[in-house]
């Protein structure tokens, strides 16, 4: 199917919500990266995100000049084409971005979308995040005023993290501490200057104790009932039905939570959990246990010629791609989006 329109975005998006499902958002860094992902999500029978993070896209653009636009623009564009050859929908969007780097990320993104829609089509990603989690809260919102009134107008949706994430990613780090939780204020706040939805979607990355990569049973302390709290809070504060969900959650640092931990979060909102570092790891596992077992092939070992066949990127690259597909059907199957997808 092809890459997910606004409007059918937007269905994901509602279903998930309605649904009590989230869908996994995957990391990719490469055109196999991507298809494992795709792969995943067709297995599984679930739509699903694909997502582009700074590091990512730095990567995609090749090393001798790391241009993340270009790598990130380059790898949509193939996903676009790719995409309808497998039986689900997905959706295409940017990763963690924090201030240093709008002007070289997210900012020219969004005018090539700019430019994509106002010749009447669709823009090329569906929804992009801006990470001011290490600036103030004032300053956060500011900025994601301005990325919001862009947004809409290239019918994407935006992405904010009001607060921080424990640990690091493509060099935004945080302490493992106690300000690792949003508040209801915070919440309000965010209301106040993004609206709910009158203003232009948003997806919400409040914290709840969240921690970026692996870190050992007892180190994180995740309080996914927050989310209805602030949910409730901002409810309250404006007029809506007890009970209601305004804000559409985004599960951060993932990686190691338990099923009454993701249930909670799905049953409060969360309609997307990004799921990265553990599909890095399937991604890598088998290609060392092939070049360990296979060391003699793979290296020409004492003036041997070693086995084109066993160093042959397609041979442990078949092996990456099949072991990254099985993680990502595990993430539907954890958060639900197994079996839903759009027919």
């Amino acid at each position: 199917m092809p890459i997910a329109t606004p409007e059918v975005y937007n269905e994901m998006l509602d279903r998930a919500k309605a649904g009590k499902f989230a869908y996994p958002a995957i990391n990719v860094t490469s055109t196999q990266t991507l298809h494992a992902a795709l792969r995943g999500f067709a297995e599984a029978e679930s739509d699903g995100i694909i997502q582009i993070s700074t590091g990512g896209a730095e990567f995609l653009g090749g090393q001798y000049q790391k241009e993340m636009v270009t790598g990130s623009v380059a790898l949509a564009e193939f996903a676009h084409i790719v995409a309808e050859k497998y039986p689900v929908t997905v959706a295409l969007h940017t990763d963690h971005c924090p201030k240093d780097k709008l002007d070289g990320y997210v900012r020219p993104l969004l005018a090539v979308s700019e430019e994509r829609v106002k010749a009447g089509g669709n823009p090329l990603f569906q929804s992009h995040m801006w990470d001011g989690s290490a600036e103030t809260l004032a300053d956060n919102l500011s900025i994601a005023q301005e990325l919001l009134e862009r947004a809409r107008a290239a019918r994407i949706i935006l992405e904010v993290e009001i607060t921080p994430t424990g640990g690091e990613e493509d060099g935004v780090s945080h302490e493992i501490n106690d300000s690792l939780y949003t508040t209801v204020d915070d919440a309000v706040r965010t209301v106040e200057a993004l609206g709910l939805g009158e203003k232009g979607r948003y997806l919400l990355a409040a914290s709840f104790g969240n921690v970026h990569g692996v870190y050992k049973p007892g180190n994180v302390v995740l309080r996914p009932d927050l989310l209805k709290q602030l949910n409730d809070g901002v409810a309250a504060k404006y007029g809506k039905p007890a009970g209601s969900q305004p804000f559409d959650f985004v599960f951060h640092g993932g990686s190691g939570s338990t099923e009454e931990e993701i249930r909670t979060a799905l049953e409060n909102g969360v309609v997307k959990m990004n799921i990265d570092t553990d599909t890095q790891y399937a991604f890598t596992r088998p290609v060392a246990d092939h070049m360990f077992r296979n060391y003699d092939g793979v290296l020409k070992v004492d003036g041997e010629v070693g086995s084109k066949k066993t160093y042959d990127p397609r041979t442990w690259g078949k092996l990456a791609e099949a072991s990254m597909a099985a993680r990502v059907v595990e993430a539907t199957q954890n958060l639900r989006s197994a079996g839903t997808k759009i027919k």
